[in-house]
């Protein structure tokens, strides 16, 4: 089977344009990482201990809060937590 040319320059002119950008720097630096995960995990637990001794209300508003709340620290904690151990998710 034959590639036309067209395929073939406009891959080539992609190769040369990869080869060519300069390499990945992330924002946060990775030795920076285990303090962040610290960072979210810690207030997610101190959460989680919270939400357990929430007295029943009748407007449940403060229930769902601290769970979301709790849930987005947690999710950010446990991926700088594993980006930091060197799998980067």
């Amino acid at each position: 089977m034959h590639t036309p040319r067209y395929i073939m320059d406009e891959y080539q002119h992609l190769k040369a344009l990869h080869h060519s950008l300069p390499a990945f720097s992330p924002i946060v630096p990775t030795s920076f990482l285990p303090f962040l995960a610290a960072l979210f995990l810690l207030p997610t637990f101190a959460l989680a201990f919270y939400f357990s001794t929430l007295p029943k209300d009748k407007l449940a508003l403060r229930e769902p809060l601290v769970a979301i709340l709790a849930s987005t620290l947690g999710g950010f904690g446990v991926v700088a937590l594993f980006c930091s151990a060197g799998v980067y998710v």
